[in-house]
C-alpha cells in the first residue's frame, strides 16, 4: 500500500520527526535529548505548537507531561488518549517515542480536516522522562498523572548531581501542583501508542507493522558492593576484597541466568557500572552497578529474581565483601486489552495488511497506562532491530502504515459505545 493511498499526512509526520530530530542532534542521525534537560523543553514546546496547530487545547501538567485535549461529542465521556513520549536516551536515534506522540497528533489532525467530531474525548500526550536514563528511573510523568510515584523519587540524582526536582522546577513542574494533574478514575477509557518494535521480528518477517500482545514486567535494580582499598602489588590474592571481582562474577552469572532457556524471551543487562576509586594499581573498593532484568512470564522472572539475589549473596561472601541492593523499578508483565486488539485487527482488515502478533520486550508508557485502562499498542519494523542508538531506523512508509493503522483504530475507539475505564485483560 503506498503513502499516497493512506488517509493521514505521510510527509507532514516525517517533516516532524525530522525537525524534532534537530533537538538535541549529537551527529548526523544521532540525538541525546534527556528527560527535563533544555533540549528537552525546547522540543516539547514545538510539539505543543503543532498540537495547538492542530485544534487541540494544550497543557504542561506540573509532572512535565505535555497534553493535548479535544473534547468530542461528549466531554464527559473516558477519553481515548494516544501517545508516547521524546525524551531520549544520551547516544539515542530519532524513532524511539517520537513516532508515538507525532503519529498520535497526526491520527487526530486527520480526524479533523477529514470532518469527524470524534463521539468521546481525545487526548494526546508526550509524557515526560520515559525514559528513565537521566535519573535511573523512567515512566515518571505517566506514573504521575496515575498517583504511582515512589517516596524519595525527587531526590534522585544525575550524574552532574542535579535533582529531579530541581531539574523538573526549571522545566516549569510544580511538585506543589501534582494532585491537581492526578488522573481521576475513569477520565480515559482507552490508551492507544505507536512505537518502533526495537527489536528484529518484524524485519524477520518481513512484515512493516505488528500489533503487541503484551509488555515484559522489567525488574531494575542498583547494586553497591563493598570490599576494601588496597595496593594492587602488594595484597596477596587471597587476602583481598576485590569489589570488582565480585561484581564480574554477578555480571557473568547473569549472563547465564537469563541465556538459560534458548526459547524463553528473558534478558538481562548491566547497563551502567563505576568503580572507586578507578585506579590501576589500588584494588577496587567500592562497585556500583545497575540490572536489568525482564521478562514476559512473570513466574520464571521470579524465579530468576531469587536465584540472582543468592548469587549475589555468594559472590559477596567469597570475596569478603557487604552488598547493598536498591529496587529502582518492579513491574509485572502486562497484557494488552482484548477490545482494542480486535480493534487494531479490524482496522489491519481493512488496510489488507496481515499483522504479526508479539510481545515488547522493553517497557512502554503503556505499561503504566495499563495499571489505569485498556491499552493497546502497534509496532513498526525498524531496521535490524537497532534501537538506542544513532543507527535507529523505520522508513518513512512503514511509520505511515503504523499511523494510518492507528487512526483507524483511534477511529473505532472514539465510535464504540461506552469504552471502559479498567483494562478488561488482567
Amino acid at each position: 500500500m503506498s503513502v499516497e493511498a493512506f488517509t493521514i499526512h505521510s510527509e507532514r509526520m516525517e517533516a516532524r520527526i525530522m525537525a524534532l530530530a534537530e533537538i538535541g542532534k549529537i551527529s548526523e542521525t544521532g540525538v541525546c535529548r534527556l528527560a527535563l534537560s533544555p533540549e528537552d523543553l525546547q522540543a516539547v514546546l514545538l510539539v505543543k505548537s503543532w498540537m495547538e496547530e492542530a485544534g487541540l487545547a494544550t497543557r504542561i501538567d506540573a509532572f512535565g507531561n505535555l497534553i493535548g485535549r479535544f473534547e468530542g461529542a461528549d466531554p464527559a465521556a473516558p477519553a481515548v488518549m494516544m501517545g508516547s513520549h521524546i525524551d531520549t536516551q544520551p547516544y539515542a536515534g530519532r524513532f524511539d517515542g517520537i513516532i508515538g506522540v507525532i503519529g498520535a497528533l497526526e491520527a487526530f489532525q486527520t480526524m479533523r480536516e477529514q470532518g469527524i467530531t470524534p463521539a468521546v474525548p481525545i487526548e494526546v500526550a508526550a509524557f515526560c522522562d520515559e525514559e528513565g536514563c537521566r535519573f535511573n528511573k523512567g515512566l515518571f510523568g505517566v506514573r504521575g498523572i496515575l498517583n504511582q510515584l515512589e517516596e524519595g523519587e525527587l531526590a534522585r540524582t544525575d550524574k552532574e548531581g542535579i535533582t529531579r526536582l530541581e531539574a523538573l522546577i526549571a522545566f516549569g513542574g510544580d511538585p506543589a501542583r501534582f494532585a491537581e494533574s492526578v488522573y481521576p478514575p475513569g477520565k480515559v477509557g482507552a490508551f492507544l501508542e505507536l512505537h518502533i518494535e526495537q527489536g528484529p521480528v518484524l524485519e524477520a518477517l518481513g512484515a512493516p507493522v505488528g500489533l503487541v500482545t503484551g509488555i515484559a514486567g522489567p525488574i531494575w535494580w542498583t547494586v553497591d558492593l563493598y570490599g576494601f582499598a588496597g595496593h594492587a602489588g602488594s595484597v596477596p590474592m587471597q587476602m583481598r576484597r576485590d569489589a570488582l571481582a565480585g561484581a564480574a562474577r554477578i555480571i557473568t552469572g547473569l549472563q547465564q541466568l537469563a541465556s538459560r532457556d534458548p526459547h524463553a524471551p528473558t534478558v538481562g543487562t548491566v547497563g551502567s557500572l563505576q568503580v572507586f576509586p578507578d585506579s590501576r594499581n589500588i584494588i577496587p573498593e567500592h562497585v556500583r552497578f545497575t540490572i536489568d532484568l525482564r521478562d514476559i512470564d512473570l513466574a520464571r522472572r521470579d524465579r530468576l529474581e531469587r536465584e540472582l539475589r543468592l548469587l549475589i549473596d555468594e559472590a559477596a561472601e567469597d570475596n569478603g565483601l557487604t552488598y547493598e541492593i536498591r529496587v529502582d523499578t518492579n513491574s509485572e508483565p502486562r497484557y494488552c486489552a482484548e477490545r482494542i486488539k480486535s480493534a487494531i485487527r479490524e482496522s489491519a482488515a481493512e488496510l489488507a495488511l496481515t499483522l504479526p502478533e508479539l510481545m515488547s520486550g522493553p517497557f512502554h508508557d503503556s505499561l503504566a497506562m495499563s495499571t489505569y485502562c485498556d491499552y493497546g499498542m502497534i509496532f513498526v519494523r525498524c531496521r535490524e532491530g537497532i534501537s538506542h542508538n544513532p543507527k535507529e531506523f523505520s522508513s518513512q512508509a512503514d511509520i505511515a502504515l503504523g499511523c494510518e493503522l492507528l487512526y483507524k483504530t483511534a477511529l473505532r475507539l472514539c465510535t464504540a459505545s461506552s469504552p471502559a475505564s479498567i483494562n478488561d485483560s488482567v
